[in-house]
């Protein structure tokens, strides 16, 4: 008997299994739980609320259910706690039987997202199935000369969890004759058989009574028992024998119920009852039984029901066929379904928009559906389609749904509602379809411009045509409705001709009639460019152009013009050449016109009006040429005047004529003695004309005349400057040293000349005012003499070149007292080389007195400089014991009037001392090294 199995607690079972469950990340379309099985209804799963990003309460608002394909629904949602639980006890060998991994699928969908997740529920197996055979008791039976190590097959158990939980191993109950050995199948099934041990002696025991006990891999463990008759038999040496040993066979699920699958043979050598055999199902299960018959006389296998390949796609079965004997041979068959496509897929529509704006954005979500088909391979593949004219496409989400999408925008106008036929076919043979119909309503916008029948437009408009006639209309149509559909006209702003175009067109807003505002002239207008544009009245309002080609026709309002040969103003005639040898056909000229209609109007034809000579030339009708007509004579005349008209086609036809004068000569002395009568008088404005050409090329030719000679003089002048230049510095070089006033270096005019020299920032403009005499005793230092003539400033104001060619040659040095020569306080006592102003106010004075009255004998030009060497003219007026030698040297500090300078001691120049108080001269330097 079979032990009584354990209950598991459900808070056993449940805390471990909780950990196994493992969710994907929200948004990644599919969440896994896993669960024990035989849990109460209602027991938790998982926690769909936080796994789909949600808080308990949102499951209702967002429309989250379960969606399932109309099987048993096995999960449900608690709203309150936002959890998966249980919709009733689950059975894992009901729904998956000895299938290794038990999964359970099902989506959740959240409505107002339109988003599928596809949920995944892992059933564990738990302890909570015996092994069982088939049968309690079993009755065998053996030969007794049966030998030793004889097999007898025995019925296996079967237990219905799997994995550990499933049949591990089998014992029997101890004996002396008999021993147990499970062999493993090729289907990982184990067989028990029992062994013969020991010889049966059927006079001591007719019959052995054993227990044969299968046990699985649970924990605790669970078994199963069933009672072995074994029956001791008189001698049968041979036993059945299967060839082969295994049968298969392959069956479409569609076939007839009594349809014959194999028959099975075995062979038996014996005769009689040993002979004679019995088949049978063994250890058939009450599945295989309900679906097939076996005859036990022929072996014949047919079927009791139909097949289903959905259902189950093979039946593994053992025949045993027994003879009179009680010996046995067993053979295993294996029924393959093969699937037929018998079953046609279907549509499931889960979500569906019945409404849709027509300015939705291409790919707006308008259902979603899933498809199911249950064959299975090709029979089960599935293909959706929608007619292809629609503006919609399909695209596959998860787990066969499939999303209807738009594809462009739509339009009301063009179709105000779908009835979109779904198609779904397999991939069978014959294929399996079936179809679902989708309405949708387009709702109305304003998004249709008013439309013109044509793209352009244009028309014609003879010229000269009267003011604010019509020329044309235009008209557009908006498939809106009401104010959208109400369409105003107007003419786009522009330009033409440097004026308005409203000046020259207008349009009725409402009616699309154009007027013209003027009259045209096709040869200054031939042709209008307009872009009319409708608006609706929508909002906002919509608008649409269309170009008109505005056309003016010609007229004949112009006659020919003649361009050739030219008319001249004063009436006469140009004279065409024709020798005297001229052929027949020569030709003279060519008369060109133009005419500015066109057209007809412009074709133009020539003929000769009138001729001095009939019959002497020709014209030709279109070319306009003038030709011989036949050979010239010596009696025709030298002048033939011909007049030409030119006429064009129109109507009324317009002409214009023209004189041509054709010289007949063969020499050119002969054209010209005879056309000296024929003289042109001259035109006085061409003689006009020519003269004021003349006095323009004179004035042109005068100029630059003027500017050469102006040029070269100004060459002349700087040429005679700097010789002057040179030779004043010759001329000031040779002045004897009486005629300056010198100490230790420094020599100065005792007359002086003052220039004013005003200098701009341009030099053509400056302004130069010329030296006058200037009698202010002014002693000049040696480096202001060493500055150009006074006269070459206005020329040579920055051309420190030539200001530094006329130098003052340094002075002699043997006219020079040495410290102990100089008499007064300043010489006997200071020894400083620099010099100072002297203490002694007499010694100032007289040195005073003394330059006032040599500059006064110079300027009275009374006086010669000439006193003497070393007496600078002063021992005249004061006597010559009154020498240089008493004048102190006063050189360093002597201020001259008019001027910021003061003289400085050349010697300490040499030696590289600054003088003292020489901080004027310095500016007055620096002045003229900027200038």
């Amino acid at each position: 008997m079979a032990s009584p199995p354990r209950r598991w607690a459900c808070g056993e079972l449940l805390l471990p299994f909780m950990l196994l469950g493992t969710l994907c990340q929200p948004g990644s379309g599919q969440i896994s739980y896993s669960m024990p099985e035989e849990l109460d209804k209602g027991s938790f799963v998982g926690n769909i609320a936080k796994d789909l990003g949600l808080e308990p309460r949102e499951l209702a608002e967002h429309g989250v259910r379960i969606v399932s394909r109309g099987r048993t629904q096995l999960f449900a949602l608690n709203p309150r706690s936002g959890s998966l639980v249980t919709a009733g006890r689950i059975d894992r060998e009901e729904l998956c039987a000895q299938s290794p991994l038990c999964v359970v699928n099902f989506n959740i969908l959240v409505e107002n997202k339109m988003k599928i997740y596809v949920v995944e529920v892992e059933i564990i197996d738990i302890n909570d199935n015996f092994p069982r055979f088939r049968d309690e008791e079993l009755k065998v039976k053996v030969n007794e000369n049966a030998a030793a190590g004889t097999r007898l097959v025995l019925p296996f158990a079967r237990d219905a969890d799997v994995g550990v939980n499933s049949l591990r191993s089998y014992q029997l109950s101890s004996n002396l004759h008999f021993s147990l050995d499970v062999v493993s199948g090729t289907d990982g099934q184990k067989y028990p058989e029992l062994v013969l041990e020991q010889p049966l002696d059927r006079e001591k025991e007719t019959v052995h009574d054993l227990l044969l006990t299968a046990l699985d891999g649970g924990d605790p463990v669970l078994s199963g028992t069933t009672h072995i008759r074994v029956t001791v038999l008189d001698a049968n040496d041979n036993a059945p024998l299967f060839t082969p040993s295994e049968y298969s066979v392959s069956v479409p699920e569609n076939i007839p119920v009594g349809t014959r699958l194999l028959t099975l043979t075995a062979t038996d050598p014996d005769e009689g009852m040993n002979g004679k055999l019995t088949y049978s199902f063994r250890n058939e299960e009450d599945k295989i039984s309900e679906t097939f018959h076996l005859d036990s006389n022929l072996g014949e296998i047919s079927t009791l029901q139909p097949l289903d390949y959905e259902e189950s796609r093979f039946y593994l079965m053992e025949v045993v066929a027994q003879d009179g004997g009680a010996l046995l041979a067993s053979a295993k068959v294996v029924v393959t379904v093969q699937d037929v496509n018998d079953n046609a897929p279907e549509v499931i529509l889960t979500s569906l928009t019945s409404s849709l704006s027509e300015d939705c954005l291409p790919g707006t979500v308008i259902a979603l559906f899933s498809v199911h088909d249950g064959d299975s391979g090709e029979n089960g593949e599935i293909a959706c389609s929608i007619p292809r004219n629609l503006p919609f496409k399909l695209e596959k989400s998860v787990d066969n749904y499939y999303h209807l999408l738009t594809t462009r925008n739509l339009d009301r106008e063009e179709t105000s509602d779908y009835n979109i036929t779904l198609t779904v076919i397999d991939h069978g043979t014959p294929p399996l379809s079936a179809e679902n119909h989708i309405p949708l309503k387009v709702a109305d916008v304003n998004d249709n411009p008013p439309n013109f029948p044509q793209a352009s437009y244009s028309t014609s408009l003879p010229e000269n045509n009267p003011r604010g006639v019509s020329i044309f209309s235009v008209t557009a149509h908006d498939p809106d409705s009401g104010d959208n559909a109400r369409v105003t006209y107007s003419l786009a702003e522009d330009t033409f001709q440097g004026g308005p175009l409203s000046s020259y067109v207008s349009i009725n807003s409402d009616t699309g009639v154009l007027y013209a505002l003027r009259s045209f002239d096709y040869e200054q207008l031939r042709d209008l460019q307009l872009w009319v544009t409708a608006s609706d009245n929508g909002n906002p309002p919509l608008s649409s152009n269309v170009s008109l080609s505005l056309f003016v026709l010609d007229q004949n309002d112009n006659a020919p013009e003649i361009l050739y040969p030219t008319l001249p103003t004063d009436g006469s005639t140009g004279v065409e050449l024709a020798p005297r040898s001229a052929e027949p056909g020569y030709l003279v000229t060519k008369v060109v016109a133009v005419d500015k209609d066109s057209g007809q109007n412009a074709w133009l034809s020539y003929r000769l009006l009138k001729a001095s000579e009939p019959g002497l030339f020709a014209v030709g009708l279109h070319t306009g040429e003038v030709r011989t007509a036949r050979t010239l004579l010596d009696r025709d005349a030298l002048k033939q005047s011909l007049i030409v008209a030119v006429e064009d086609h129109g109507q009324p036809p317009l002409s214009a004529t023209v004189t041509v004068t054709v010289a007949v000569a063969d020499r050119i002395p002969d054209i010209l003695a005879d056309l000296g009568s024929m003289k042109t008088p001259i035109d006085p404005e061409d003689l006009d004309l020519t003269f004021y050409l003349v006095v323009a090329v004179a004035a042109v030719s005068c100029v630059f005349l003027a500017f050469v000679i102006v040029l070269l003089v100004l060459r002349l002048r700087r040429w005679h400057k700097s010789r002057l230049l040179q030779a004043e510095g010759s001329r000031l070089a040779s002045v004897p040293a009486s005629h300056f006033v010198g100490m230790d270096g420094v020599r100065a005019f005792l007359q002086t000349y003052s220039n004013e020299v005003s200098l701009t920032a341009d030099s053509r403009k400056s302004h130069l005012i010329f030296p006058q005499p200037n009698y202010a005793d002014t002693l000049l230092s040696e480096e202001s003499c060493e500055k150009s003539e006074p006269l070459l400033m206005s020329d040579k104001v920055d051309a420190n070149k030539e200001e530094r060619r006329v130098q003052q040659a340094p002075p002699n040095t043997d006219w020079r007292f040495s410290q102990a020569q100089r008499p007064g306080t300043s010489g006997s006592q200071n020894g400083d080389d620099t010099g100072t102003w002297p203490n002694n106010q007499f010694d100032t004075e007289m040195l005073q007195a003394m330059i006032l009255a040599s500059a006064s004998e110079a300027a009275d030009g009374s006086s010669t400089l000439g006193g003497g060497a070393g007496t600078m003219g002063l021992s005249a007026r004061y006597g010559p014991q009154f020498t240089l030698q008493h004048v102190p040297d006063y050189r360093q500090n002597v201020y001259i009037p008019g001027s910021n300078a003061t003289l400085t001691n050349a010697a300490g120049k040499r030696d590289g001392k600054a003088p003292a108080g020489g901080n004027g001269n310095k500016k007055k330097s620096g002045k003229k090294e900027k200038k």
